[in-house]
């Protein structure tokens, strides 16, 4: 089976210490280990308003993405860097924190809308629906009045253990993506006892 052409893989979260810590900075947590693990440079790159590196993946190049202009901002990024690319959007993948996924679980997929979250709002808004996810569950506060405290606070510490233990898990299998394409990489990442009551 063929490998998925990916090129990018773009985290999203916010820039600043304030934010490092916090549950909506997931993806930036994916991309950092990522770029560790790969030995990949991370740095500041003006005409992507973001910090962007390469890294080499199971033989193929990716380019590794941070935007630097906040989440609700981040599609300015994302667009400038597939526009120097000339790269469409299904060979991107955007690695994002997920409300309604439990901490310790994590999903992919391709395409679909928003869900609520702003950063994946303002991305559709500038290159579309057509590119894939990986969404790292964070849990739900319950009271879709709190979201917003809830996102953008430090989980406790079983949790943050949890979302970082999914994390390693989906760059245990992330070669496998560029390799056998994401049938393979989904068949290990959705059948994870942690992953009980979803399958999206």
């Amino acid at each position: 089976m063929a490998g998925l052409p990916l090129r990018l893989v773009v985290g999203l979260g916010n820039p600043g210490p304030d934010h490092a810590a916090t549950r909506h900075n997931a993806g930036f947590w994916f991309v950092d280990e990522l770029a560790r693990r790969y030995e990949a440079l991370l740095k500041l790159e003006r005409r992507y308003a973001g910090d962007a590196g390469r890294a080499t993946v199971a033989g193929t190049t990716l380019w590794l993405l941070k935007p630097m202009n906040y989440m609700n901002r981040s599609g300015l990024a994302v667009r400038a860097i597939c526009d120097y690319l000339q790269l469409p959007p299904a060979e991107m993948l955007v690695v994002h924190d997920d409300l309604d996924l439990p901490p310790g679980v994590v999903r992919l997929k391709r395409g679909g809308g928003a869900g609520g979250h702003n950063g994946l709002k303002d991305l559709i808004s500038h290159v579309g629906e057509d590119f894939w996810r990986l969404r790292l569950g964070i849990g739900h506060p319950g009271d879709r009045n709190v979201v917003i405290d809830y996102v953008l606070a430090r989980p406790p510490a079983v949790e943050e253990h949890l979302i970082r233990e999914a994390i390693e898990l989906a760059l245990g299998e992330f070669p496998r993506l560029l390799t056998e394409g994401p049938e393979k990489m989904m068949n290990r990442l959705h059948t994870q006892p942690a992953a009980d009551g979803d399958g999206a």
